[in-house]
């Protein structure tokens, strides 16, 4: 399946790991490769590692790898939070207890502000539409990504963070990493909620929605070591 560049699409998977050094054994140990270097993102006080994980249903789609950079300042405001939910407390003690998690996707769109326009007339509050960048060996990075003052992922994380590229794309300088986005599920207790919300803004086709008495995304990846699936739940552990 082919997707053009204006359509919605899968942009990216995001894992948040306490720290850069354990997100890269993380993905040494589980996925069998080493991620390719990323950047700072100075707005927030955040850094990442990516890797291209395009395959022929998700092309364009990159996991990152972001982390909270301890010795940065960020540049929002002290009232507001960063990103994908980073500085809420119980989700860094849920990493620090089980490592790197899957936590999050973010949808590419042609009009960052009509999609956040449909899913306010859903009455949901995306957030505001802010200007973001990051140097690279390639140039700067900028985009337009829809962040709320108090850093929600809404619907869990299962209902994707919007992200308008500007004319440099990521993938455009990632080479194959032998590791594909096979599929992505969005589980969720307001399930027909979730399936308009994703259809409001063009990304229905791009995940499968069910109905579950816990929020879970999960995605399914071809790597070196075979097939692997990510899920935002932590795997309980065995009884001694």
């Amino acid at each position: 399946m082919t997707t053009s560049p204006c359509a919605p699409c899968v942009d990216h998977l995001v894992v948040l790991a306490a720290d850069l050094a354990s997100g890269v054994a993380w993905c040494k140990r589980t996925l069998g490769i080493t991620p390719t270097e990323g950047g700072e993102h100075p707005l927030m006080g955040t850094h990442n590692r990516i890797f291209n994980v395009g395959s022929p249903v998700h092309p364009r789609a990159y996991l990152e790898i972001i982390a909270i950079n301890r010795e940065a300042i960020p540049a929002i405001p002290a009232s507001a939070r960063r990103w994908f939910d980073m500085d809420d407390a119980a989700l860094q003690q849920q990493v620090a207890e089980h490592g790197p998690q899957l936590i999050h996707w973010v949808a590419s769109v042609p009009e960052v502000a009509a999609q956040c326009a449909a899913l306010a007339a859903l009455d949901i509050e995306r957030g505001a539409i802010i200007t973001a960048s990051r140097p690279t060996p390639n140039g700067l990075l900028q985009w337009q990504i829809t962040v709320r003052d108090d850093g929600l992922r809404l619907m869990d994380g299962c209902l994707p963070t919007l992200i308008q590229w500007g004319s440099t794309h990521p993938c455009d300088s990632l080479p194959a990493s032998g590791v594909q986005l096979q599929r992505l599920t969005l589980q969720h207790p307001q399930a027909t909620t979730l399936q308009a919300a994703c259809d409001a803004i063009g990304v229905g086709p791009l995940a499968a929605v069910a109905a579950g008495s816990a929020p879970r995304l999960t995605a399914l990846l071809a790597t070196p070591l075979g097939p692997v699936t990510l899920s935002s739940l932590p795997e309980k552990k065995a009884a001694a």
